[in-house]
């Protein structure tokens, strides 16, 4: 399963530590939805790439930090394309006072959790996708 799972840097340079062991709890994630993996890109990238991306695809006129593209065409089966800004994972964690790792991997989860059903309109939606990504992250074992 992990085997299907890759990383991609568009605009970007970091070292990225741990990139079996992430992929290996993304994929433990995913298969506690009782879902499998077809394959998932994760592109990291800069804020004007992903903007760019966020402007053309989905007519959104904002910077974000992810977006997440669901090109499943089975049910269960997860095939996806997870763009994630590494600027705006560095603001964010200077501004929640979290490591970069941490948010790093706490937007890598947050992606995969909308691919898996869990929806972060409303409050109560936002509530449970918090929870469910610290859930998450605690079960990183690295």
């Amino acid at each position: 399963m992990v085997d299907n799972i890759n990383f991609f840097f568009e605009d970007v340079e970091f070292d990225f530590s741990n990139e079996e062991k992430v992929k290996q709890w993304v994929g433990d994630t995913v298969a506690q939805y009782d879902f499998s993996v077809d394959e998932i890109n994760y592109i990291f990238c800069s804020d004007e790439y992903l903007y760019q991306i966020n402007v053309e695809y989905l007519n959104h006129d904002t910077y974000t930090d992810i977006i997440t593209f669901d090109n499943s065409e089975r049910e269960g089966e997860i095939l996806s394309d997870i763009f994630i800004s590494v600027e705006r994972v560095k603001d964010n964690a200077s501004e929640f006072n979290v490591s970069f790792e941490d948010e790093l991997h706490r937007v890598m989860i947050h992606g995969i959790l909308h691919l898996v059903g869990l929806k972060d309109k409303t409050d109560d939606e936002k509530s449970i996708m918090r929870s469910t990504e610290k859930k998450h992250l605690d079960l990183r074992s690295f």
